[in-house]
């Protein structure tokens, strides 16, 4: 098996206010450690010990629940660290900004809609900026740790930014206030490396 669990791209309170020490502490050492261990424990010895996540994903409806919720799990954290920076916030540039424009109309059309797809995902859940089998930008969510590489999502795609609205990623400080935590958070993606992303689904 090629996969590791790696460490946060950052110090724990780098992202200090909009996600502080603890939250991130307990997320990533706690929450996401987890979904990697019962990801492991679940592929291991199976055919799936040597298939990527991307393999895994676009036949999870035959695959048991376990390696559908942990294998999420593992994934969309790893993405979740990476699309956050210290250095993070302000807009895009270039030809991602320009896509944002084209598919949203303008980046304050995209960030309001992308927040109220955060706000409306009912429980615990992801909100997602993918690039669609067109190749087209769209926005979509998923419950639980579902992500839209999933053949059981119903807007896939390849995710390029995904914010985490689990109450375990922001009710420290934000308690119930998922719509604060949304509007913070921009203030910390990493909008380079979203464009990376972007570049990369479109090759």
């Amino acid at each position: 098996m090629n996969y590791t669990f790696a460490p946060l791209p950052y110090p724990a309170d780098a992202l200090e206010p909009v996600i502080d020490k603890t939250t991130m502490e307990i997320h990533h050492g706690r929450h996401h450690k987890a979904y990697f261990d019962n990801f492991i424990a679940a592929i291991k010895d199976t055919p799936l010990a040597n298939e990527t996540l991307e393999a895994i994903f676009a036949g999870i409806s035959k695959y048991p629940a376990a390696v559908r919720n942990n294998g999420g799990g593992y994934y969309n954290h790893n993405l979740y660290w990476n699309v956050m920076s210290p250095n993070g916030g302000g807009e895009p540039e270039g030809e991602l900004l320009d896509a944002i424009n084209a598919a949203f109309g303008s980046f304050d059309a995209f960030k309001t809609a992308f927040k109220d797809a955060g706000i409306k995902q009912f429980g615990s859940g992801w909100a997602w900026l993918i690039v669609g089998k067109d190749g087209k930008l769209a926005i979509t969510s998923t419950p639980n740790q579902g992500n839209p590489l999933m053949d059981t999502a119903a807007v896939q795609g390849t995710p390029i930014l995904g914010c985490d609205v689990w109450e375990h990623a922001y009710y420290l400080n934000y308690q119930n206030k998922r719509p604060d935590y949304l509007e913070a958070w921009w203030k910390v993606v990493n909008w380079p490396y979203v464009a990376e992303l972007y570049r990369q689904a479109k090759a």
